[in-house]
């Protein structure tokens, strides 16, 4: 079926507590049971969080603030066709289970779109999937069968290419005919195309070695590598088998944080951890443009995020933003999930304290009528040419994301508890040999920022800040840190490195600090006045001594003993309703 078939969702209206998008996936299935193309639906579709150890059914924003799991399912009346999730380390059993209820409830969504077809709908196309043309197909094989065969046993994936590239070379140069009756170029690529799947399905059903050589349970080679790069807060290099991501994790204040405006919200909200994803050509032996993300960075990208965020501090815990970059450097299969093994070491080389490592792995699927196998960690052809694209990422106790996507008309529980369970297997190794290398936050990084809280009495708010923030923005001048306050009294400090943190911290103490009885404070004598000298002992607090607190000796003049500039030592004796009082006498020898 060739035709363009464009849907369109417009939201009109919007609840404040209810994500409208499961609404649209039910209305984008009923607009298609209507409209005649030829469609294998109706499909349904289903929110599940996982509350108190029980399942919930479409949760409100509110309640996915309380849920462990926010998981959406769609698929057909006997089966499930995608899956996307984010969770808090749950278990495979209280995953799968979330699945299987989410079918079991959109149930009556299918029942009632095809009872509105069947009123409303229009008559559907008299359309015929093309006729296989069998003598094309036997031509293709018989000549060049045993070539893809043997082309599909090379490792290396251009060396792979290139073979394939000259027996297609060859077999459109032997069957395109220029008469009638003969083969286009468009078939026989078409054709050669289904060779090439079939005989590939074929080896994996037969439990032959896959393209690599490895079995269907085998994780590829691990190259794993932290602090790669010299002046990054954290790196990593992780490389698994032809695929190779190279993270790195910069860490910024709070006030860096990207601000985000959602359909839900009136307001903007801060969003304190940021991880892009960037697939460049090269990676994968091509030339192409570079501009903006597409679809595959940002799908990408969201899905490492998940993977990831579940494991981060709390922003009250890790008072930082957090931007990862994961830059795809080379590319056979699963990327995304390379991004959330590196994004995982690059955070903790730079000292950032999550709860745990996460790794991720991708599964395929290969399904012949009843017989079908199920695939560890795929390479790019498996995924191309197979029937699944199955992802979980987690740490050692469980799942934070899921996602799956399929080409065919469903899988049943059977083939996604043997997905799940093998990709456990898998996770776990990774786990292992990724803790080999790192395995909790590296503390004593040295490029990694520093960063405080200080909690000051909200009287002192207004001294920090100085007339026009004059007080403020010098303290961020002199030591080269970051500094605001909230109307708490929180002051945040961020520095680059501990030196200017150092200072910053220094100035601020100094700046908000209280005078204390009975402590000693070197001042500078500001004013002389009949009764005594008015003397600044810290930023913006001055006190009193008074003429009878100078010396021993019976004072006469003030100018006698103390002029304007003069540094001295003095001791808080009383504090009065916010005055000072001010001894040195105390200080001196009788």
């Amino acid at each position: 079926f060739v035709n363009e078939v464009q849907v369109i969702i417009t939201v009109i209206s919007a609840n404040s507590e209810v994500d409208p998008d499961m609404i649209a996936m039910l209305g984008v299935s009923a607009a298609l049971s209507i409209s005649g193309v030829p469609f294998n639906g109706p499909i349904g579709g289903a929110r599940v969080g996982y509350i108190d150890g029980q399942y919930t059914l479409n949760p409100t924003y509110s309640e996915l603030k309380k849920s462990d799991l926010d998981m959406v399912v769609a698929g057909t009346d006997e089966a499930v066709l995608m899956v996307e999730s984010e969770a808090s380390e749950l278990s495979e059993e209280v995953m799968l289970g979330a699945v299987m209820y989410a079918h079991e409830q959109f149930q009556v969504a299918i029942t009632n779109i095809a009872e509105f077809a069947a009123e409303v709908g229009t008559e559907q196309w008299d359309w015929k999937a093309p006729v296989t043309n069998e003598a094309l197909l036997g031509d293709i094989q018989s000549q060049f069968g045993a070539q893809i065969n043997d082309a599909y046993q090379i490792k290396e994936k251009m060396d792979r290419y290139a073979k394939v590239g000259e027996i297609k070379a060859a077999a459109l140069e032997g069957l395109v005919g220029d008469d009638e009756d003969g083969y286009s170029a468009d078939e026989v690529s078409q054709y050669f195309k289904k060779v090439e799947k079939s005989t590939v399905r074929e080896r994996i059903l037969n439990n032959d070695p896959r393209i690599d050589g490895r079995d269907n349970e085998t994780v590829r080679e691990l190259a794993i590598e932290t602090g790669v790069l010299a002046n990054t807060h954290g790196s990593a290099l992780f490389t698994r088998g032809e695929t190779q991501a190279l993270v790195v994790t910069t860490i910024g204040s709070k006030r860096e944080a990207q601000l985000i405006e959602k359909l839900e919200a009136s307001e903007r909200q801060n969003d304190y951890f940021l991880l892009h994803y960037n697939f460049p050509p090269y990676s994968v032996g091509e030339t192409g443009r570079m501009g903006g993300s597409g679809r595959r960075e940002i799908g990408h990208g969201r899905l490492a995020r998940r993977g990831i965020a579940a494991c981060l501090p709390t922003i009250t815990e890790f008072p930082y933003t957090i931007r990862v970059v994961s830059e795809i450097t080379e590319s056979n299969g699963s990327s995304s999930m390379a991004s959330v093994c590196g994004s995982s070491l690059s955070l903790m080389d730079a000292g950032v304290p999550i709860k745990a490592p996460i790794a991720g792995i991708a599964m395929g699927l290969v399904k012949e009528g009843d017989r079908f196998t199920v695939l560890t960690d795929i390479l790019g052809d498996e995924d191309h040419l197979g029937d699944m694209d199955f992802k979980v990422a987690g740490t050692s106790r469980g799942i934070n994301a899921l996602q799956m996507d399929i080409k065919i008309q469903g899988i049943t529980k059977e083939i996604m508890s043997i997905a799940l369970k093998q990709a456990k297997d898998a996770r776990l190794n990774i786990l292992g040999q990724m803790n080999q290398v790192i395995c909790e936050p590296n503390i004593s990084g040295t490029n990694a920022p520093k960063t405080t809280v200080l909690k000051i009495n909200t009287d002192k708010i207004r001294d920090l800040i100085g007339k026009g923030g004059e007080t403020i923005k010098g303290i961020i001048s002199a030591s080269g840190a970051n500094v605001d306050v909230n109307d708490a009294g929180e002051v945040n400090i961020f520095a680059g490195n501990q030196e200017a943190f150092d200072k910053a911290v220094q100035m601020v103490k100094e700046i908000t600090a209280s005078p204390e009885v009975d402590k000693v404070y070197a001042g500078t004598v500001m004013k002389i006045v009949e009764f005594g000298a008015f003397v600044n002992i810290m930023p913006n607090q001055d006190g009193l001594l008074h003429i009878s607190e100078i010396a021993h000796e019976r004072v006469e003049k003030v100018e006698n003993h103390l002029k304007e500039g003069d540094e001295i030592d003095v001791k808080v004796i009383g504090l009065d309703r916010g005055r000072i009082k001010l001894s040195r006498k105390v200080l001196l020898d009788k």
